[in-house]
This record gives structure tokens, C-alpha cells and sequence, in this order.
């Protein structure tokens, strides 16, 4: 018997490893090709839209600048009947000036009961029994932000009367009217809703508004009333204004007793405002039609998401953070904020 040639040898072993790594990466293709259909279906689900926008009311908080105002702006291009409330009789002035005669605005604060109840009424004779289609809760605030210990009890009030406590009491006074049309509610949260990296009410207001939409979206399901929450990362809006967020800060440490002052360092201050005007710089986009565009496939996507991450800092680092260990965003915190040396006793 004549001995195997090795030319054939080689070939064979050759053929038998092309077979191994083509069932090795046979499991590895079907499982791309799956989620390359998973992509497309969600893709095409979520790109799917209601009709008849004309005949769809909308009502929007916080329209004296920033998102708010984009938002009602570009609803009413697209040919929906905005209902947009500001804070000031300038605001809503302009605001009418820039948009269409559908376009209707009213005065609101949304810590003040009474100016709720008149809102409500406002809007009940322009949905009529139509019904309201969509409450883009969107008002808010920042200030005051600092470290916890330079802030008293009513600075944290301030800012979660607003945001939270505010955002409560509107969604309840209109929800007959989206059950009416079985509509949509949007809130606007935050990345801080889901991570925390500055002191003061913002942060604990914006997971409050996370927890609130939760219970809110499984309470409203058998109505057909649909929640999303709108978490953008960091943008150049009032929220984010540097000179007022740096003259509160000034209001702040000058009125802590000297002993806490002292505790800090005579230079804490002066780099804490540094940092903040260099995180405030680097962080916030200009483009807040980032958060814009997710507000509005809320309101016009026939399945809406649940929740919207706005702006590729809030996709790529501050939701992925949130779910990392605390040492690691506590880490980042720490390299945004500057050092101080505490004496030890």
C-alpha cells in the first residue's frame, strides 16, 4: 500500500479547518443577520407615524425659550394647534409673532394652583370634545446648584416645586382631557435624572419626574394614554445659562458661616467656578433641536418609545455611566469638581 501523499494531507487538513471556521462563524453570521432584522423592524416600527396632525392639540409648558419654545415652533409649522404656555407676557408676545395664528399662548406658573385650573379651562374651549392630544411638560429650572452643604432647605423647594411637584399637579388637572383623546403625555427629565453629578434639587427633582412618568405610563395603559420621558444630555438653554448659574453660586458662599468657608479652603471657591465654566463649556451643545426632534416623535410615532436619550453625550457616556458601579461615576464627578484638602483631626 503506497504511503498517503502529503500534497493530499495537507489539502485535507486545510478543507477541514475551512469547515470549522465556517460552522464557527455560521452561528456568528445568523446571529448578525437576526439583529439586522430586529434593527430593521424596530427601525420601520418606530418611523411609523399617526395622521390628521391638523386636527391634534398640543399643550406645552416652559415655551419662553429653549426647548419649549423650538418645540412649539415646530409643531405648529407642522400644522398641529399648539397651545404654548410661558412664564412671561414677553415671551408668549414673541413667540406669537414668530408663529402661525394657530399657534395660541397663555400665561403659567406651574407652582401656582390657580394658574393651573385657569390653564385648563383655556384649553378645554380650544380642544373642545376633541380632546387633547399630547402635554409636553417641558418647564423647569436649575438653580440653585452647589455642593449640599451651602444650601438650605427652601433652596431644594425651589427647584422641586418646579420640576417635580409643578409637573405633578399639571399632568393630573389634564389628564380628562387626554383621556379624552387618548393621548400622550411627555416628560422632559434628564441624564441627572439617572445620574447624579451636581448638588441642590435638580438632580433629585429629575429622578422624581423618571419615577412619576413610570407609574404614570402603567396607570394610564388601559386609557390608551401613552408616557414617554425625554432624558437629554447637556445643552445650552436657560437651565445651563453661565452667569446666572455663577451669581447664585456667589449668593451661596456668602452667606455660609465662616467656619464652613474655612473647611473648604480659601481657594475652593474661585475653582469651583472654574470647573463649573469649563464643564459648562466643553458639556452643553448648541443644537437643541436634538432634543426638539425626540419631543416631536413622541407625540406623532404611532408606538412611542418609552424613553429618549437626546444628544450623543447622553447616549455614549451618561446612560451607559448610570449603569455602571457608583465608584466610577463618583470618579467622574470628582474630576469635574475641583479638590479640596480636609484636615484630618
Amino acid at each position: 500500500m503506497e504511503p498517503n501523499n502529503p500534497a493530499m494531507v495537507s489539502t485535507d487538513d486545510q478543507m477541514s479547518r475551512l469547515i470549522e471556521v465556517i460552522l464557527s462563524h455560521l452561528a456568528l453570521t445568523c446571529a448578525l443577520l437576526v439583529a439586522a432584522l430586529v434593527a430593521i423592524c424596530w427601525y420601520i416600527r418606530d418611523s411609523l407615524k399617526v395622521d390628521g396632525f391638523s386636527q391634534k392639540r398640543v399643550f406645552i409648558t416652559g415655551c419662553d425659550s429653549g426647548f419649549g419654545n423650538l418645540l412649539a415652533r415646530q409643531l405648529d409649522a407642522k400644522g398641529f394647534a399648539v397651545v404654548a404656555a410661558c412664564f412671561t407676557e414677553k415671551a408668549a408676545t414673541d413667540l406669537v409673532a414668530a408663529s402661525s395664528p394657530r399657534l395660541k399662548t397663555l400665561l403659567l406658573d406651574v407652582t401656582d394652583s390657580a394658574s393651573i385650573r385657569r390653564a385648563v379651562e383655556f384649553v378645554s374651549k380650544e380642544v373642545g370634545e376633541r380632546g387633547l392630544w399630547g402635554l409636553v411638560n417641558n418647564a423647569g429650572r436649575s438653580i440653585p446648584i452647589a455642593p449640599p452643604e451651602w444650601l438650605q432647605l427652601e433652596d431644594f423647594q425651589k427647584v422641586l416645586d418646579v420640576n417635580l411637584i409643578g409637573l405633578i399637579e399639571v399632568t393630573l388637572q389634564f389628564l380628562p382631557l387626554l383621556k379624552k383623546a387618548q393621548g400622550r403625555v411627555v416628560n422632559v427629565a434628564s441624564v441627572l435624572g439617572r445620574l447624579t453629578l451636581v448638588g441642590g434639587g435638580y438632580c433629585p427633582s429629575k429622578y422624581g419626574v423618571e419615577a412619576f412618568s413610570d407609574s404614570l405610563r402603567v396607570g394610564m395603559q388601559p386609557f390608551g394614554i401613552k408616557v414617554s420621558i425625554i432624558e437629554p444630555g447637556f445643552f445650552k438653554t436657560a437651565v445651563t445659562q453661565r452667569d446666572l448659574i455663577e451669581a447664585d453660586l456667589k449668593r451661596l458662599w456668602s452667606r455660609l458661616p465662616p467656619d464652613v468657608k474655612d473647611s473648604y479652603g480659601p481657594a475652593y471657591f474661585d475653582e469651583y467656578l472654574k470647573c463649573q465654566a469649563f464643564s459648562l463649556g466643553i458639556l452643553c451643545s448648541p443644537d437643541i433641536s436634538k432634543v426638539t426632534g425626540c419631543m416631536e416623535q413622541a407625540l406623532t410615532a404611532r408606538f412611542p418609545r418609552t424613553r429618549y436619550s437626546a444628544g450623543w453625550d447622553a447616549k455614549l457616556l451618561w446612560i451607559p455611566l448610570s449603569y455602571l458601579p457608583s465608584f466610577v461615576s463618583d470618579f467622574i464627578a470628582g474630576v469635574l469638581l475641583p479638590s479640596h484638602k480636609v484636615e484630618k483631626r
